[in-house]
């Protein structure tokens, strides 16, 4: 439990050093909204998230933590309600590259994650229900369901940049596991 004590403090930490730097940098951005400083914070905030999942590596080898991550990193992919080939792709790149989730085998991941994604684009509002459906279970275990949201937190944020749709799906899981969406900034 110690652990995500700490977790939480510096997850605490970098959003207060993110809401400071966004209201500091308020009225003078261009480009993209969370560009510039704003989008540092939150580049930073992924990054530490990453390390948080990897260093609890050991602990994440259950079945449900498996299937909600693949539930998660779809919905993700399709947060703006479609999938191109090469976002997929990309998504399914990051799966099978991310530490945490070579604690399975790598067919099963990329089985979840495409089945998700093929019943989103057939259906997204279907889809969605399903894969939160998925994502539900494993709010029995807060440790599994805070790295739920850290996974799709990472996934969402690969490109440096959480869109405005991803984060209502990453606040949308939280809320079926039972997180405060507020310990990661959303």
């Amino acid at each position: 439990m110690a652990m995500w004590d700490r977790i939480k403090d510096q997850a605490k930490g970098l959003q207060q050093q993110a809401q400071g730097t966004r209201s500091a940098g308020a009225g003078g951005g261009h480009g993209r909204p969370g560009s510039g400083s704003a989008g540092g914070s939150r580049a930073q905030l992924v990054s530490t998230l990453k390390t948080q999942l990897t260093s609890l590596k050991t602990e994440l080898k259950s079945g449900a933590y498996r299937d909600a991550s693949m539930a998660m990193c779809a919905l993700v992919a399709a947060a703006d309600g479609h999938v191109d080939p090469a976002e997929r792709q990309h998504v399914e790149s990051l799966i099978l590259n991310n530490d945490v989730l070579q604690n399975f085998p790598s067919e099963q991941l990329r089985q979840r994650f495409n089945k998700h994604v093929d019943q989103l684009a057939l259906n997204f509002q279907q889809g969605k229900a399903t894969a939160m459906q998925e994502i539900a279970k494993a709010a029995k275990k807060p440790t599994e369901a805070r790295a739920v949201v850290q996974t799709g937190f990472v996934v969402a944020g690969a490109d440096g940049y959480v869109a405005p749709a991803e984060e209502q799906i990453l606040r949308e899981a939280c809320s079926v596991l039972g997180v405060s969406p507020q310990e990661f900034g959303l």
